[in-house]
């Protein structure tokens, strides 16, 4: 028997999906499918988050971020706008909750809803202390002589005036120095 889990890889912005897939199947129970939405991938960092939200205005949508999960609910109020009676309500605004996982280092930009479309900008922002950096590599004496001039410590020398000379036994200060047989 075949299984479709495309439902389940839908709602996951900046990482691989199916390192998701318990966490995502967990949090949208199956069968929601209002309202409808698209998730683009814009550029390496960049994602777009469209959902179909006809009948709803800003004020009936709220966007919150917490514990890296985006969640986007929506409610309309029953009476209908300028006091006006409704006859027949084709317009779907039932209230909904959406939530999508966020990877670590994503954040929600901005959010626009024009023509019954809530599109909602995201980012992917890497520290640049967890960004993948070129080592340069020399050659030759380079190293052994620019490393750590004479006189300052460094982790060879151990915080000493100059450096250990060879042959040199230093017992580690947290060992007892004296042996039992």
């Amino acid at each position: 028997m075949a299984y479709d889990f495309a439902p389940l890889f839908r709602s996951a912005i900046g990482f691989d999906r199916l390192a998701q897939l318990v966490d995502t199947a967990a949090q949208n129970p199956v069968g929601s499918s209002y309202p409808p939405y698209n998730i683009e991938k814009l550029s390496d960092a960049q994602y777009a988050l469209t959902m179909a939200v006809a009948g709803f205005g800003p004020d009936d949508i709220e966007l919150t971020v917490q514990d890296n999960t985006l969640i986007v609910s929506g409610r309309v109020s029953d009476a209908a706008p300028g006091g006006r009676e409704m006859l027949y309500r084709g317009i779907a605004t039932r209230a909904f909750e959406r939530r999508f996982v966020l990877a670590d280092h994503v954040v929600v930009e901005k959010a626009d809803l024009t023509n019954g479309l809530l599109r909602i900008a995201v980012r992917q922002i890497v520290p640049e202390a967890l960004k993948p950096r070129r080592i340069p590599i020399s050659s030759g004496q380079a190293m052994a002589d620019d490393t750590v001039p004479r006189g300052e410590a460094s982790p060879a020398t151990d915080g000493l005036a100059g450096p250990i000379a060879a042959g040199t036994v230093i017992p580690p200060a947290s060992q007892p120095t004296s042996y039992a047989a």
